[in-house]
């Protein structure tokens, strides 16, 4: 089972009742017997890349922000960035550049951004992670707490962070779409 859900993200239901992943979109980094590690997609914060990061403020995509990636490690940063269309091998080769899923890479923000300025169309960055031990996403998977989905592009480093738990579930019709109008406290229904 290693690597099962790797670049697949993971749309929490409204019924997941952690409240650090309440409407959460988790992109999946990596998932194996041992665990899973993965980064939310939707949670900026109201840090500028530009405050915490000057160096690499020009490369942020929009918005941009330092995005809140999860509850773990939140003194640690993770960056992932997007390729310029014709550029991955250039982006591959750089010095502090990694393969990452889903057509984006993770960059070491210790580096000089200038290695990579040219070959990516924009960066975002991660402060902490979501994780998981060993078979803790299989027992909230089973339950129905997160709904499995592949990525569209436009998705990963999206503009509209804050409405993204919604257009993934519109988009996927039926029953899940309906969950994109559940309001946020279901108690409250």
């Amino acid at each position: 089972m290693t690597d099962k859900l790797r670049g697949r993200l993971l749309v929490a239901s409204p019924s997941l009742e952690d409240a650090n992943f309440a409407r959460a979109v988790i992109l999946m980094l990596a998932h194996s017997d041992e665990g899973a590690l993965g980064v939310v997609l939707n949670r900026p914060t109201a840090a500028d890349v530009d405050e915490i990061l000057p160096r690499w403020r020009d490369l942020a995509a929009p918005p941009e922000r330092v995005f809140r990636g999860g509850p773990v490690g939140v003194s640690s940063a993770i960056c992932l960035a997007s390729p310029r269309p014709g550029r991955e091998a250039d982006v591959a080769s750089a010095d502090g550049v990694d393969h990452t899923v889903a057509g984006l890479v993770s960059v070491d923000l210790e580096r000089d951004p200038s290695v990579v300025a040219s070959a990516i169309d924009g960066l975002r960055v991660f402060s902490g992670y979501a994780g998981w031990g060993a078979g803790q996403l299989e027992g909230e998977l089973a339950v129905g707490g997160w709904i499995v989905v592949d990525p569209l592009p436009g998705e990963l480093l999206t503009r509209d962070p804050d409405t993204l738990w919604e257009r993934v579930l519109r988009r996927l019709g039926g029953l899940r779409a309906a969950y994109a109008n559940a309001p946020p406290e279901l108690s409250l229904n």
